[in-house]
């Protein structure tokens, strides 16, 4: 994988959060990490100096959310169409009963204060900078909670500065 600027990127965010998703992955070599799949996301800039960044949510019940909590870094993973299987299991079964990466086969690796995996076309390195937990006062319209929040299980927001992207190809290179 090379490293590349975000000034140089050509993607759409909206389809690649949405429709593609991506791994959110946090941990370290001594104590384990733990993954998930994500669907809601946002890429963009935030205070000042157009710093790109990612946010992420994350509901209370999900064991990844333990190991971005705990750590300073989280990575964002973009895997190939051929991923799609291990992604919709990453995203159902819980790092809590098995080890669910070892189960789908993609290879942790170890490396910018984070984790992330080796079969990624492209990974964004974050930097935790922000996480606040969603509130039910703060929603001006109640459809939300009524279609997402049944159980008043509201996420943690959390805002990372992308401090690295890792390509395996020009496929996101406005070249």
């Amino acid at each position: 994988m090379k490293t590349i600027n975000y000034k140089e990127m050509k993607f759409n965010p909206f389809t690649m959060v949405g429709n593609e998703w991506m791994l959110v992955t946090a941990g370290n070599e001594q104590t384990g990490c733990n993954t998930m799949t994500i669907s809601w996301g946002h890429l963009g800039s935030l205070w000042g100096n157009n710093d790109p960044t990612a946010v992420i949510y994350l509901r209370p019940s999900r064991y990844t959310k333990k190991f971005v909590d705990e750590e300073e870094y989280f990575s964002l993973c973009v895997m190939d169409k051929s991923f799609k299987k291990e992604m919709t299991y990453l995203g159902t079964a819980s790092g809590r009963d098995e080890d669910k990466i070892a189960k789908t086969g993609i290879t942790p690796v170890y490396a910018d204060n984070t984790v992330y995996f080796a079969e990624a076309k492209l990974v964004f390195i974050c930097k935790k900078i922000y996480a606040g937990e969603m509130q039910e006062k703060d929603f001006i319209s109640q459809t939300p909670i009524k279609e997402w929040y049944p159980l008043r299980d509201y996420h943690t927001l959390y805002v990372g500065k992308i401090e690295k992207i890792l390509a395996r190809d020009d496929e996101y290179l406005d070249v």
